[in-house]
């Protein structure tokens, strides 16, 4: 059996990789750990040992829980360090094969976007859509993706203002206006709290789409046809863009992890944090989500925070998201999930340290509010819970035309416009699911892949992918139903 991966000098604990006392990715204790005890991983304290630990048994659940973390933040302590970092990342300059809009934006899909403003209208985008695809009304348009209907359970029944009004507004005009989508046509109801004339005022010149309402067509039917037509009409135009060479600087990413593991914060995402790192330095924007699985690790991206805002926006959050758990009568230590402690995370800080990274070392440039615009070149972090879907949701209205996508348990986790590139965090997972991933990172500890080429293999394969190469989730069909804006507030 091959000895347990030991990540820094200072653990009390090493990682399995293949069943032993416990399953691969779980954890065994090196030393004997006290009852009361700091239980170390990643050089990190993960928790606390709730009875004596002799050496060699397993450490998990049944003998470690959450703890207070530290809280001894040193802002922008580790900025210079983190400049010099990216800096020699810099090398031979990058491209892809893009679409270039009018307004600057470059997309890597080019789709044709249908709207819901409210749940009302939900089932009519998807009906039209889903009748143009079966009438074959794109097959004469190679150079369209495909019609993507964004339809949530929202839009009415809701504050005309506020926290929940302007991330749901975000949201919507952020896929309409998405760099991946070439034409996009809002609708809604008529009557609710969302109107399609309050967004065209507050979008002003930069709308790039159209609108109609159910009750002023004429009904369910009428609307259907209505939409229908109206796609016809879009097509032509929207078929004739091309692709062509554009700087990587261009692209702005996402970066998720679902279903993750013992393995997650070994394999795949510190070789996808260095992947990040090789673009941010391109000038491309890599954008770190998901508030409650940075929790307990925000230190290290405090420490390298580009400037005193950048933190306290940073801090904020974490305080909100203490305020808003608890006075729903939860912990965040909720998170992990059933599925993550079966891979063998234990806790949120032991989560957080190998989600966050995911993020690499560069510079932390801005802090976002949920799917707020993505402006700033390098690593950025949006607000977001950690549901998968609804903080991917946010990285795409915000602006990322690809999601890359770490998982260790398996996801079948796809998006549009915005296509998901899914990395296997063990080999195991690679031969399990293999439809649905994109790269198996599995063979960093099986064959000895150093980071640094894997890290190489993501560059090439999102390079690819914004080029146009279809990802495992896009030849599954995936995406429609994974839409799943943030609802902040009261639904009244």
């Amino acid at each position: 059996m091959p000895e347990p991966l030991v990540l820094h000098p200072d653990d009390n604990v090493a990682i399995l990789t293949e069943k032993g006392v416990a399953a691969a990715g779980h954890k065994i204790a090196r030393r004997p750990i006290p009852r009361g005890g700091e239980v170390v991983k990643y050089g990190q304290t993960i928790g606390y040992a709730t009875e004596a630990i002799a050496e060699g048994a397993h450490v998990h659940s049944h003998n470690c829980v959450f703890g207070e973390h530290g809280r001894d933040y040193h802002p922008g302590a580790g900025l210079e360090d983190a400049r010099r970092s990216l800096a020699a990342r810099q090398g031979p300059a990058l491209t892809f094969q893009g679409y270039r809009r009018g307004d600057g934006a470059v997309g890597t899909r080019n789709y044709l976007a249908l709207v819901a403003t409210v749940n009302c209208s939900a089932t009519v985008i998807r009906r039209a859509a889903e009748e143009i695809r079966i009438e074959g009304a794109l097959e004469p348009y190679p150079n369209v993706d495909g019609v993507a209907a964004f339809a949530h359970g929202t839009g009415c029944g809701m504050a005309d203002s506020g926290p929940g009004w302007q991330a749901l507004q975000r949201v919507l005009t952020g896929h309409a206006g998405h760099p991946n989508v070439g034409a996009a046509l809002f609708v809604g109801l008529g009557c609710e709290v969302m109107q399609i004339a309050r967004m065209k005022q507050e979008l002003g010149a930069a709308a790039r789409f159209h609108g109609l309402t159910i009750q002023d067509t004429g009904g369910t039917r009428k609307t259907i046809e209505a939409i229908k037509a109206r796609i016809r009409e879009m097509l032509p135009a929207l078929n004739e863009v091309r692709r062509e060479t554009v700087p990587a600087g261009a692209l702005k990413i996402g970066l998720q992890c679902g279903g993750s593991d013992g393995f997650s914060g070994v394999t795949a995402n510190p070789a996808l944090g260095i992947a990040s790192d090789i673009l941010a330095a391109q000038g491309a924007s890599m954008v770190l989500s998901e508030t409650p699985e940075i929790y307990g690790a925000e230190r290290l991206l405090l420490d390298r925070a580009a400037s005193s805002a950048v933190a306290e926006k940073l801090l904020a959050r974490i305080r909100w998201w203490e305020e808003y758990t608890a006075r729903n009568g939860a912990s965040l230590d909720n998170n992990p999930s059933p599925g993550n402690k079966a891979g063998g995370l234990t806790t949120i800080l032991e989560k957080s340290l190998g989600a966050v990274a995911k993020g690499g070392n560069a510079p932390l440039e801005a802090v976002l509010d949920y799917a707020e615009p993505i402006t700033a070149p390098g690593l950025n972090f949006m607000d977001t819970p950690g549901y998968d879907p609804v903080s991917a949701t946010g990285q795409i209205a915000g602006g990322a035309q690809l999601i890359v996508f770490t998982t260790g348990r398996g996801s079948a986790f796809g998006s549009k416009p915005a296509p998901t590139i899914k990395l296997a965090t063990n080999d195991r997972l690679a031969a399990a699911m293999p439809d649905d991933m994109d790269l198996n990172c599995g063979d960093i500890l099986s064959r000895g892949v150093s980071l640094e080429e894997k890290a190489g293999q993501i560059v090439d394969l999102i390079l690819a992918t914004a080029s146009g190469q279809v990802t495992k989730s896009e030849s599954l069909g995936l995406g429609d139903h994974e839409f799943v804006p943030w609802q902040i507030g009261a639904t009244v």
